[in-house]
């Protein structure tokens, strides 16, 4: 699962990690929610990668009312090819999603989770695997939505939760904007490089809360536990 994320990466960073023209003035973002409008790369027509704006919550093209409808952020690999809510994105509208890390939180006691920040190690950026869908109403309304493919954890991150957001290397980044759906199952797998994570502050679980001091160590009150993430002593 992934339910808030980070991107603080510097525009010049990310237009130079994704290869898009446009030179956005984004804001640094430490609680990116369900909801709320995120930046990612997807093809334009004439074939070049884009910086676009999606709200991040997927509603598909069919679906009637979508403020009833049960949106989705995430969308599981496993079934992304047969759920309607997600096949048609997932052959024809895929995007790359920026991001520097995520949070997933651990039950450590009854009604007690600890919330954890996870990145790559030395903190490198990164693209979630993300789809894409566009809704239009009959009164001229109209929005674009995304979400964020799925899988199983790695080893290093089944401590905290049994699943993760597919991580994609820049390697693949093109595959995963035109390959045909054949292509894509083996890049629909668990991230096989070195993470970090450590538990960071509850002030995260709202959404309002959006600063640096976010990502600062701090455990709440429980059994918490040293978790061997990696080689180093995160914890």
């Amino acid at each position: 699962m992934c339910g808030r994320y980070t991107l603080t990466m510097p525009t010049d960073s990310m237009r130079e990690l994704f290869g898009f023209d446009a030179q956005p003035n984004l804001a640094a973002r430490y609680n990116v929610a369900p909801g709320q409008d995120v930046p990612a790369v997807r093809l334009s027509e004439s074939g070049k990668r884009e910086l676009v704006g999606f709200n991040w919550g997927i509603v598909p093209p069919w679906a009637k009312d979508p403020s009833s409808f049960n949106r989705m952020i995430n969308a599981r690999s496993e079934t992304i090819g047969e759920k309607p809510t997600f096949r048609a994105a997932f052959k024809r509208r895929r995007c790359l999603i920026p991001a520097n890390g995520f949070y997933e939180w651990k039950s450590i006691g009854e009604g007690v989770k600890q919330p954890f920040y996870i990145r790559l190690e030395h903190g490198e950026p990164f693209a979630f695997a993300g789809i894409w869908e566009h809704w239009e109403g009959g009164d001229g309304d109209e929005f674009e939505t995304c979400a964020i493919v799925t899988t199983n954890a790695n080893e290093q991150l089944l401590p905290i939760h049994n699943r993760m957001p597919v991580i994609l290397p820049p390697t693949d980044y093109q595959t995963w904007l035109t390959g045909e759906t054949r292509a894509l199952d083996p890049l629909m797998v668990s991230f096989r490089g070195e993470i970090e994570a450590w538990p960071v502050s509850t002030i995260v679980n709202k959404v309002q809360n959006d600063g640096p001091e976010l990502l600062e160590r701090s455990e709440v009150d429980g059994p918490a536990q040293k978790l061997p993430l990696t080689q180093m002593d995160l914890f």
